[in-house]
């Protein structure tokens, strides 16, 4: 089956530093994709340039296919319908995206006029609905309520509902719970679930919750330094990752039952693009580096059925995994 989205060889470059380094993903309809690892991974900047989000300083090349269509580089026009309509975006900092001095129903019916071509009377039934979706208590009064009225928790779900408000086939999540308490974070989360079951949407979870992109995707990217470097279904990176950098990320995990462990934290920091190290970019902090990966970047490589790594020492990861396992 042809991929919903298809991104290869995405990199991107501000003043001619390079922040990523050549990003290939997939996503099928329907699917659920968790995209993870530090501040500064390139996380977010990959699907900003895959939507053609960034700023005009910025070099963006490579390729970006929506059902088979290049869209990096596509006239604004067309990205206009494609943003909003095939592609939705949930942001960091949902109060920001949404402005202060306009009430809620004048922006989710900007929205729907746009992507749906609604007017009069049927795109404030339809604003009023997509309130009521995503559980806003008295939406037809609230509806004409402004940002600042509203908690933090429901501006994000006046988010998902201005997202929702094309329809979209995929629906992209930046850290969608991000300075919620716990509570209101597995409500958000819940109702994400919900939504892309019932309406058949693919999603991409951004986020640096390892336990929130376990339980929500089926698949997990792991991000390092402007590439990725560890790609495979989520229950087997959970059970058994293999790039060094996926099994620290895992290691700082406490376990939930079983017996208690030490847990073991990444020295040093992710590297700062302009000043990239020579071959493997996670080499200065791994403890299974050898000379070899200092010469030269290994690519993303399959290992097995649907799961791929870019390390030259796996197998050597995987033994010394095992090995901690087994004291």
């Amino acid at each position: 089956m042809a991929p919903l989205i298809s991104i290869e060889r995405l990199s991107v470059a501000f003043n001619g530093v390079p922040v990523l380094r050549g990003v290939d993903l997939s996503l099928q309809q329907g699917e659920a994709l968790g995209l993870v690892g530090e501040s500064g991974s390139g996380k977010s900047v990959t699907w900003l340039a895959a939507l053609g989000l960034l700023p005009r300083q910025a070099k963006v090349t490579g390729s970006v296919r929506l059902d088979g269509r290049e869209i990096l580089g596509a006239p604004a026009a067309e990205l206009d319908r494609v943003r909003g309509g095939r592609v939705a975006m949930i942001f960091q900092d949902p109060a920001s995206a949404l402005n202060p001095v306009l009430t809620i129903r004048r922006q989710l019916c900007e929205a729907l006029a746009l992507h749906r071509d609604l007017s009069g009377e049927a795109v404030k039934a339809e604003a009023r609905r997509l309130l009521d979706v995503v559980g806003i208590p008295d939406a037809k009064r609230r509806i004409e309520a402004y940002p600042h009225e509203f908690s933090g928790g429901q501006v994000q779900r006046i988010m998902i509902a201005m997202a929702l408000a094309g329809h979209p086939d995929l629906l992209i999540a930046d850290e969608p719970t991000t300075a919620l308490d716990a509570t209101i974070q597995a409500q958000i989360l819940d109702l994400l679930a919900t939504i892309r079951r019932e309406m058949g949407m693919a999603m991409v979870l951004i986020s640096h919750d390892l336990g929130v992109v376990a339980e929500n995707c089926d698949r997990v990217a792991v991000m390092y330094a402007g590439r990725i470097v560890e790609e495979a279904p989520a229950n087997q990176i959970f059970a058994d990752p293999v790039h060094p950098y996926a099994q620290g990320l895992i290691g700082a995990l406490p376990p939930l039952d079983g017996p208690r462990r030490r847990l073991t934290a990444i020295p040093g920091t992710v590297p700062d693009p302009a000043r990239m190290p020579a071959g493997c970019a996670f080499a200065p902090r791994c403890s299974l580096a050898a000379e070899p990966c200092c010469v030269a970047a290994p690519s993303l490589a399959p290992i097995s059925d649907g799961r791929s790594v870019a390390c030259i020492r796996a197998e050597a990861s995987r033994r010394a995994l095992l090995g901690m396992a087994a004291e």
